[in-house]
Parts: structure tokens; C-alpha cells; sequence
């Protein structure tokens, strides 16, 4: 476990540099932000000095070094545009993100994985016909067009649910949490119903391929054959059996729904990190742009070694850094 465990640390650290590369030299070739930032009335003494404050005027693999070199200090620069820390801006909103995502995740699995047993066990049912269909709509149909048509029926026709913020918080150890309140709760239910439901259809599906592939196994059937009932053959060989190649793509999906919930939040103005990137993206703050994706990286790896270690939990014949 350890030797696995160092060697992914290993990979990690070479991911983030190839990752920083890639994504300074993307952001640093695109567009020009002290155009943004000053305009067309600036006199050329006003924009030399605003290049050179931002160390701009250096030559691009200079201006690399120089981040590499502040990074591994903890320091990713600061905003062009709020004039703070960007990795303090990231950490800020990091706990809105977290929650939306995590709430999101969970609903995800409580709805998809019981109707996809459900459409797994009896595959030719009407039920199962119609979960199938369910999940046809929840791939095909746009994000930002539920959204805005749950947003429609919920907030602006029934006046249920609030259409934007976060709602009410408590601070937990100096953490906003919106969970622990009934005006958070109601804030939070629309966007993560919205960030959740591909994921929905895609559990949906995976568990009723799952299912049926073990329904299908000798050991299903030689558990028939000794009279088991129906609910512990479920639940003791088809849905474990199930979950091992569940687990890798909930623990993919579950970073995907951290780092690409940019147009829930920004449907919902969910003040997350998603947010703040498409703001930054459109004044070319390049230091909150580049602290983003670098964190965006590193919670990727930190997910993908957790889905590792549960695999091997889940499926006892793999051993991680052994034979």
C-alpha cells in the first residue's frame, strides 16, 4: 500500500506539472487583460506601469518560472481584479462548490442506482421501460434548459423554491454550511437536482447493465438453485458484484461534478467556484484562471486515489502495491 500509495504521489506531481505547462501557456496566449482593465483612455505611462506590476513585460517562460517558483510556496498570484490571493478567492467559494456537488452526488446515487436494479431486474418490464426513457431525457436534454425550465415551474409558477443565492448558513469550524438551514435547504434543492440528473441517467444505466450481466452468472444461478431468496441474491451477489465497477465511475463523476458545475451555478448564481470562473474568464483574471485548474487537478487525483483504495476494499482479489 505504501509503495501505491508513493507512486501515485509521483503521478500526481508529474500531472500538475504537465498541467501547469498546458494551462499557463493556454491562458497567457489568450487575449490581453490590460485592456480590459484600463480600457482605451489609458495613456501608454499608465498601461507600461500596470504591465510591469503584473510582470507582464517579462518573456513567457520567465513569467512560468516565476509562478512554479511562488506555486511551491503556496502562492498561485494575486487577482487583477479583486487584489487578493487567487488560491484564497478559490478557498472561499470551494465550500459552496463542495456542498452543491456533494448533495448533487448523493441524490444521484439514492435515485440511480434503485431504478437501475429495478430496470436491470425485469428488463422487458414497462417500469423498466420507463426509467430507461427517463434516462434517455436526462442525457439528451440541455443543462442550462432544465435549469431555466425548472426555475420556471418551481420558483416563478408554483413559488416553491427560491431561484437564486445560497441561502441562509452556519459557520461550522469558520465553514458557511447551508445544509444545517431550512431557507439553505430550499436554496440548494433546484441546483442540485439540476447538477445531478445526467448523473442520475448515467448511474441508471451502468447499474442495469451491472445487473444483468450477473443475473446472467453461474453463481446467481447456483444461489437459486439452493432456494436463496430473491432479495439476498440481490443484495448479497448481484449488487456488490455491481458496485466494483460502479465505484470507478462514480468517483470520476464526482470530480467532474466539482469541477464542471459552471453553468448550474451559474444558471442558479450559486456563489461557488464555478461562478467565479466564468466571471474571471470574462475580465481575463488569469491568476484566479490558473488557481482553478491547478486545484481542479489536484481534487481529481485525491478522488481518483480514493476510488483506488475502495476498489480494492470492494473487490478483495485486487491488491494495491502488491502481488
Amino acid at each position: 500500500m505504501v509503495g501505491f500509495l508513493l507512486n501515485r504521489f509521483g503521478q500526481t506531481l508529474m500531472t500538475l506539472l504537465v498541467m501547469s505547462v498546458l494551462v499557463f501557456s493556454g491562458v497567457y496566449l489568450v487575449g490581453n487583460p490590460i485592456d480590459l482593465l484600463l480600457g482605451s483612455h489609458a495613456t501608454p505611462a499608465e498601461r507600461d506601469a500596470i504591465i510591469q506590476a503584473f510582470g507582464l513585460d517579462k518573456p513567457l517562460w520567465q513569467q512560468y518560472s516565476l509562478f512554479v517558483i511562488h506555486a511551491l510556496q503556496g502562492d498561485l498570484g494575486n487577482s487583477y481584479i479583486f487584489n487578493q490571493p487567487a488560491l484564497h478567492l478559490i478557498l472561499q467559494r470551494m465550500p459552496a462548490t463542495l456542498e452543491l456537488a456533494l448533495v448533487a452526488f448523493v441524490v444521484a446515487l439514492i435515485v440511480g442506482i434503485p431504478l437501475g436494479i429495478v430496470a436491470g431486474m425485469r428488463p422487458d418490464g414497462w417500469m423498466s421501460r420507463s426509467i430507461m426513457t427517463f434516462s434517455i431525457l436526462g442525457f439528451s436534454l440541455p443543462t442550462f434548459w432544465i435549469g431555466m425550465m425548472m426555475i420556471m415551474l418551481f420558483s416563478v409558477k408554483l413559488g416553491w423554491l427560491p431561484a437564486s443565492g445560497r441561502g441562509a448558513t452556519v459557520e461550522i469550524a469558520g465553514v458557511p454550511v447551508s445544509l444545517m438551514t431550512l431557507d439553505g435547504w430550499q436554496h440548494l434543492l433546484l441546483p442540485a437536482f439540476n447538477l445531478a440528473l445526467f448523473k442520475i441517467s448515467l448511474i441508471i444505466r451502468l447499474t442495469r447493465a451491472g445487473v444483468q450481466e450477473c443475473l446472467q452468472q453461474d453463481y446467481v444461478r447456483f444461489a437459486r438453485a439452493k432456494g436463496l431468496s430473491e432479495s439476498r441474491i440481490l443484495l448479497v451477489h448481484v449488487l456488490k458484484n455491481t458496485l466494483i465497477p460502479l465505484i470507478t465511475v462514480i468517483g470520476l463523476e464526482l470530480g467532474s461534478l466539482i469541477a464542471f458545475a459552471v453553468v448550474t451555478e451559474t444558471i442558479y448564481a450559486w456563489p461557488g467556484m464555478g461562478k467565479l470562473i466564468i466571471d474571471s474568464i470574462a475580465v481575463l483574471d488569469r491568476p484566479v484562471i490558473l488557481a482553478y485548474l491547478m486545484m481542479t487537478v489536484v481534487m481529481f487525483s485525491l478522488i481518483n486515489l480514493l476510488v483506488d483504495v475502495l476498489y480494492a476494499l470492494c473487490d478483495p482479489r485486487i491488491r494495491l502495491g502488491g502481488r
